[in-house]
C-alpha cells in the first residue's frame, strides 16, 4: 500500500517545485521583514534537537534535520517561519561554507598522494553505484532528472559521519580507515564536477537550450565537461600559482580579521564565477577551499572559518528539513530503503572486490567496503538542493534525500561496529600456526596511501565536524 502510494504521491508533485512554496506562506511583507524571527525560530528549535540528539548519542546532523521539518512549511498546522526564501539563503550560504572548509582539507598535495588502487576503487564505485541506482529510479517511476539526482546523491559516502564514528570506535588509525579516506577524496572531486555537468544540463533543459527530442544531449553534456574541466583546471593550475602566495601574505600580519575576510572573499568569489559560468556554487566554494590549504596559512584558516562553517553548515541542514513535504514523507521510505540497499550493495561489492583483487586482506577489505557503503550526508542533501535550484526535479526528491540521510546515519555506527569486530571473529576461528604468518603479511603489504595518513590522518580528524 505505501508503494501504491509513493506513485500517487510522485503524481501529485511530478509539475510542482518547492520553490514555489514561497507565494503561499503568510502574504505581505517584505523579504527581509522577519529575518531576524525566522534566525530566531531556527536557532531556538535547533538547540532543543541538539539537546535531545546529544541525550541520545546520535549524530547531530539528524536533529538539524528533524529540526527543519518541525519549523518547515510543509508541516501543520502552521510554519513557524515566515518567508522561506530566508531558508533558501541560509541553505545557499550553508553550502558555501560548508564545501570551502571541506576544500581546505585537500590540498593538492593530499591529492596527489592518493595511490592508484584508492582512484581506480572510487572511480569504479561512484560510476557503479551512480548507474544502479538511477535504474533503480526509474523503475520506482520517478523522473530522469529526478533519477539522475538521486542516483548521484546515493553514489556520495559522508566522510563526515564515517569519520566521526570512526573516532569513536576508536579505528582512525586503521588501515582500512586509511584507504576510506583516500577513496573519499577522489569520490568527492568525481561528485562535485559530475554536479557541475548535471546541473547545467537540467538547467539547459528547463530553458528549453541544447535539448532536441528525447535523445541524449551529446553537444550539451560535453559543453557542459568542457565548462567544469576548463574552470577546474584554470583555477588549479593558474590559482594555485598566486593565491597561496597572497594568502600567506595576508597570514603574516597577525590580523585574524583581515585573513577571515580575505579567505572569505575568495570562497563566496569563486562561488559567483562557478555560478556565473552555470556551475554549482558548490564547485567554486570546494576550488577556493583547496587554494588556502595550499598557502601556509592553513591551519590558522581553518580555525578562524570553522566556527562559521558550523553555525552555517548547521543552518543548511535544518533548511534541507524545512523543504520537506513532510506529509509526503510515509510515502517515501520504501523507495528510500530500495536506494539505500542498492548503494549498500553496490558500494560494498565493489570496494571490497577490487581490494581483494589487489591482495588486501580480507578483514580490512570488508572494514573499507563497509565503511564506503554507510552513510550518506552532507554532499547528499547539496545535491537535492541544487536540483531543487535548477527547478528540474520535483518534490519528491527532498523527503528522499533525507529519509536515506536519517536511515544511513542512524545504522552507521552499527555497521562500522561491526567491521570493527571482524579481526577479533577471525583471530577466534583462526588456527594458531597462520597467525603469525598473517601478521608478517599485513606489514609488508605497503599502505596504498602511507603518506596520506601519516602527513594528514589528524588534520582529517580535527576538523571534519558536520555540526
Amino acid at each position: 500500500m505505501i508503494f501504491f502510494g509513493f506513485q500517487d504521491a510522485i503524481a501529485q508533485i511530478s509539475n510542482s517545485s518547492t520553490t514555489d512554496i514561497t507565494s503561499q506562506i503568510i502574504p505581505g511583507g517584505s523579504s527581509s521583514s522577519f529575518i531576524v524571527q525566522d534566525f530566531a525560530v531556527i536557532m531556538i528549535i535547533a538547540a532543543a534537537m541538539l539537546v535531545i540528539t546529544y541525550k541520545l548519542k546520535q549524530p547531530m546532523i539528524i536533529g538539524y534535520i528533524i529540526a527543519g521539518m518541525v519549523i518547515g512549511p510543509y508541516t501543520p498546522p502552521f510554519s513557524l517561519i515566515r518567508n522561506v526564501e530566508t531558508v533558501n539563503v541560509f541553505a545557499e550560504l550553508g553550502i558555501i561554507m560548508l564545501l570551502f572548509v571541506v576544500g581546505t582539507e585537500f590540498p593538492i598535495a593530499k591529492l596527489r598522494s592518493v595511490g592508484r588502487t584508492s582512484m581506480i576503487i572510487a572511480v569504479s564505485e561512484t560510476i557503479g553505484t551512480l548507474v544502479t541506482s538511477f535504474f533503480v529510479a526509474q523503475a520506482l517511476q520517478l523522473s530522469f532528472f529526478d533519477s539522475i539526482f538521486l542516483a548521484l546523491a546515493m553514489s556520495i559516502t559522508s566522510t563526515v559521519v564515517t569519520v566521526r564514528i570512526l573516532e569513536e570506535l576508536n579505528m582512525i588509525s586503521d588501515k582500512s580507515t586509511t584507504l576510506l579516506l583516500a577513496i573519499s577524496i577522489v569520490e568527492d572531486i568525481i561528485a562535485i564536477a559530475a554536479l557541475g555537468v548535471i546541473q547545467t544540463i537540467a538547467e539547459q533543459s528547463v530553458s528549453g537550450t541544447g535539448i532536441e527530442g528525447d535523445g541524449l544531449p551529446i553537444l550539451p553534456i560535453a559543453v557542459s565537461i568542457g565548462i567544469v574541466a576548463g574552470f577546474i583546471g584554470f583555477v588549479l593550475v593558474l590559482g594555485s600559482k598566486f593565491i597561496p602566495g597572497i594568502i600567506d601574505k595576508v597570514g603574516r600580519t597577525n590580523d585574524y580579521a583581515l585573513l577571515l575576510i580575505s579567505i572569505l572573499g575568495l570562497a563566496f568569489g569563486l562561488s559567483f564565477v562557478a555560478n556565473s559560468l552555470g556551475l554549482s556554487v558548490a564547485t567554486g566554494a570546494f576550488l577556493g577551499g583547496v587554494l588556502v590549504a595550499e598557502s601556509k596559512s592553513a591551519n590558522v584558516a581553518r580555525v578562524v572559518t570553522v566556527p562559521l562553517r558550523d553555525v552555517f553548515a548547521a543552518l543548511f541542514f535544518i533548511s534541507i528539513g524545512a523543504l520537506m513535504e513532510v506529509s509526503l514523507v510515509p510515502f517515501f521510505i520504501v523507495p528510500a530503503l530500495i536506494l539505500i540497499l542498492t548503494s549498500f550493495a553496490s558500494k560494498l561489492l565493489i570496494v571490497t572486490a577490487i581490494l581483494l583483487k589487489s591482495r588486501y586482506d580480507t578483514v580490512t577489505s570488508i572494514r573499507t567496503g563497509l565503511g564506503m557503503a554507510s552513510a550518506k550526508g552532507e554532499l547528499s542533501l547539496v545535491v537535492a538542493k541544487v536540483g531543487q535550484e535548477t527547478g528540474s526535479v520535483s518534490s519528491a526528491v527532498f523527503p528522499i534525500v533525507g529519509v536515506v540521510t536519517i536511515i544511513t546515519t542512524f545504522m552507521t555506527p552499527y555497521v562500522l561496529r561491526f567491521g570493527s569486530r571482524l579481526r577479533i571473529m577471525s583471530s577466534i576461528h583462526r588456527p594458531p600456526s597462520s597467525t603469525s604468518t598473517q601478521s608478517s603479511s599485513s606489514s609488508t603489504k605497503p599502505s596504498d596511501n602511507s603518506k596520506y595518513n601519516t602527513d594528514n590522518g589528524n588534520e582529517m580528524k580535527d576538523d571534519n565536524d558536520p555540526s
